[in-house]
């Protein structure tokens, strides 16, 4: 479909849901997926550039496949394994290439143990002699293949093992791992968590060595969860969690020489924390990423796997704090590309193989959102950025010399890359408030559009004869700041009437809610209560992201105070408008929105009444080290930070209705936080409504969980709102 006439069809569409006999969209509707826009399968590049794959399941025979597209044409050109021809493999649920692309990990009987963590029976299958082999009769984690495809390293029981395809040998390389003691080769919970990895083991370029983390978690205090399930008796979960100021894992890193079997220990000297290791292109040198407790200063190290030396390669501080990211690129001779706020804004560096800076790449009052890779062959670094508004993505690409920029696809909306492997094509998604998601295929070097992959057209049909309100975005000076916000008023809306606002946000440090971009659940929940009749706004106040270091970091050590401040003032500030009730005004929001919502209609007991918090935080000294102390530091050294910005401790100040709903198997903001705040509202003789969801998580869901949540919610509001 050609760009003009799918724009024509949205006009249409939404004039057509502005005309015609409207229905109201249900929440059953939302989280039974009626509303599900049509996405692209997840691909995988080839290494020739020009393929790519994707993993493929029949829904009638439950068969999965990897199957082998072309780029330009899009056509599948082959089937590069299949569960058909698999006696012992009914279905996979994943797969990864060996570097050579000659063999094939393929993962079965999955099952998750915390947000990215999970263990699973793992083959290897052999692309030319169609052979598979299971690697463990038990189930492990985190399989990597060496690079010439000949061994796999995995974790089991907290130890690493090195699998020998050819003849099907096992070797034990570690032996002290022990449950809630020493983990190797894999990361703890909050590593996992805040650091967002798991597989803490890198195998060198050659296949000779493998470098690894060890935690030693003997001293980090247990959490218990209660896992109540269907027996007589509910079973305590207990694992390692440093809350703020406790004890974390001591984590030291480790070198194998696979042929000999030797392990050797790295002197990182004070490091703290460990957040990244990586090899250079020369098979035996690995750079290492260390942060301090505060976590202000990043070191990055330069490790001589042969000798043992270990240099500095770039030391990065802030008064703040430094944030950790995947960005890090060495070129062939191990020079390096690497992201950073040092300007005040993210951007990109290029830096010697020594360390020395030879480039700022790119600058300018905007932010580089995503670093997307870099072309050696016609030096051309990929990126996407905010220079086109910071509600907005456009993806770019320039020179190492910061030259010869070059906009690659820019829309009004957000556009987000996927590229093939050497950089020739790239596929755009591309979505907008108005616009849900759009695939195409581009050239990589100018952005030239090749062909239409994909449109949600069928959804805006679908949508149609729903009264569905657009956003209205804008901004709106608070506390001497622009902030981004968006407002959704009824499709009948009359500027004579008085309309009850509710207010949506989650305010977290580097975070986005305003953004030009297809709606997710949350928004079509809202467009349920626009359609009776609330007005609906959002606004991004200060500590949250894409505005510079300055306006993200102005809340260190205080986390709560100024957010919530800027919600308070924006309400007000809206309440005047002539068109809002100010007796009708509520907020909501979810974990860290919790914690603020929650903040709100206490410290704000003139301006809100109502709130709903979702699974909040209630005490920063209630969460981990890594998150926390990064913006907060310990509770020893930042008491106040802590005591006049956690909710429990002012219960008196509840004048509203608050509705407060939380799972109690969450593993991350511990149903705990809630728990306190309930005995603090009763022990002050407030009267408030509540929810506990039983086994459920942070994310709250499964089964007939969301619907009956947000069903909750919205009885709530109409209640009391």
């Amino acid at each position: 479909m050609r760009k003009t006439h799918l724009f024509a069809l949205i006009l249409l569409s939404f004039t057509a849901i502005t005309w015609a006999q409207e229905k109201q969209i249900e929440v059953a509707e939302i989280y039974q997926g009626a509303f599900r826009t049509e996405g692209m399968d997840a691909l995988r590049s080839m290494k020739n550039g020009t393929q790519y794959t994707v993993l493929n399941t029949n829904r009638f025979s439950q068969i999965t496949t990897v199957d082998k597209y072309d780029y330009k044409t899009l056509e599948k050109v082959g089937t590069v394994v299949s569960s058909a021809d698999l006696a012992d493999i009914p279905s996979f649920s994943s797969y990864d290439f060996s570097s050579d692309e000659k063999k094939i990990l393929l993962s079965t009987e999955v099952e998750p143990i915390f947000r990215r963590s999970k263990l699973g029976i793992y083959y290897v299958y052999d692309v030319a002699s169609k052979k598979v082999v299971k690697i463990s009769a038990d189930k492990i984690q985190e399989p990597l293949l060496s690079p010439n495809g000949s061994h796999v390293a995995y974790v089991k029981n907290n130890n690493i093992y090195i699998f020998n395809i050819a003849s099907g040998e096992t070797k034990q390389v570690t032996e002290d791992g022990v449950q809630n003691k020493i983990i190797n080769g894999v990361t703890d919970w909050v590593y996992e968590e805040e650091f967002a990895f798991v597989r803490a083991f890198e195998w060198n370029a050659d296949g000779s060595k493998i470098a690894f983390l060890r935690f030693d978690e003997t001293n980090v205090p247990e959490f218990s969860m209660d896992v109540y399930g269907t027996g007589l008796y509910q079973q305590p979960h207990v694992f390692k969690y440093p809350k703020a100021g406790e004890n974390n894992s001591i984590v030291t890193l480790h070198l194998l020489d696979v042929a000999s079997g030797a392990i050797s220990s790295v002197d990182l000297k004070d490091a703290y924390y460990v957040p990244r290791i990586k090899w250079k292109n020369h098979k035996d040198y690995l750079s290492v990423q260390t942060l301090n407790r505060h976590q202000n200063q990043l070191t990055m190290y330069s490790v001589n796997a042969k000798k043992g030396d270990v240099s500095v390669l770039l030391v990065e501080k802030d008064g703040a704090y430094v944030d950790v990211t995947d960005n890090l690129t060495f070129l062939e001779d191990d020079s390096f590309i690497w992201t950073s706020e040092k300007d005040g804004w993210n951007h990109i560096y290029l830096y010697g193989e020594d360390g020395s800076l030879m480039n700022q790449i790119t600058k300018g009052d905007w932010e580089v959102t995503k670093y997307y890779g870099y072309d050696q062959d016609e030096d051309k670094i990929y990126y996407q950025s905010t220079e086109n508004g910071s509600i907005n993505r456009g993806v770019y690409n320039i020179s190492s010399g910061g030259d010869d920029k070059k906009g690659l696809a820019v829309t009004k909306g957000t556009n987000n890359a996927s590229f093939s492997t050497d950089f020739t094509y790239f596929i755009n998604t591309f979505s907008s408030a108005e616009m849900p998601q759009v695939y195409t295929l581009h050239q990589a070097i100018n952005g030239k559009k090749v062909k239409d992959i994909k449109d949600n057209s069928q959804l805006l049909k679908s949508l149609e004869g729903y009264a569905v309100s657009p956003k209205e975005f804008s901004t709106i000076t608070i506390n001497g700041n622009d902030l981004n916000m968006y407002m959704i008023k009824p499709k009948d809306f009359d500027p004579a009437k008085k309309y009850p606002l509710f207010m949506y946000q989650y305010s977290g440090p580097g975070s986005q809610n305003v953004s030009n971009s297809w709606m997710g659940a949350n928004d079509y929940w809202h467009q349920n209560l626009v359609a009776e009749g609330y007005i609906v706004a959002c606004v991004d106040g200060r500590g949250t992201g894409f505005k510079g270091r300055d306006f993200k970091k102005v809340t260190q050590k205080e986390l709560g105070k100024y957010e919530v401040e800027d919600q308070i003032a924006a309400a007000k500030k809206l309440s005047e408008l002539r068109y809002i009730d100010e007796e009708r005004t509520g907020i909501w929001g979810w974990s860290y929105g919790g914690f603020m919502s929650t903040n709100c209609i206490l410290k704000g007991n003139d301006t809100f009444e109502m709130a709903i918090a979702v699974a909040p935080v209630t005490s920063w000294a209630f969460y981990d080290t890594i998150y926390t102390e990064r913006y907060m530091q310990t509770p020893q050294e930042n008491p106040s930070g802590y005591d006049d910005n956690s909710p429990f401790n002012y219960p008196q100040l509840l004048e509203g209705d608050y509705l407060l709903i939380h799972g109690t198997g969450d593993d991350n903001v511990h149903v705990q936080n809630s728990m306190r705040m309930i005995e603090a509202l009763i022990q002050a003789d407030k009267q408030f409504d509540w929810g506990i969801y039983p086994d459920k998580n942070h994310g709250i869901y499964g089964g007939n969980t969301r619907i009956h949540l947000f069903n909750k919610m919205t009885n709530f509001i109409k209640e009391k709102l």
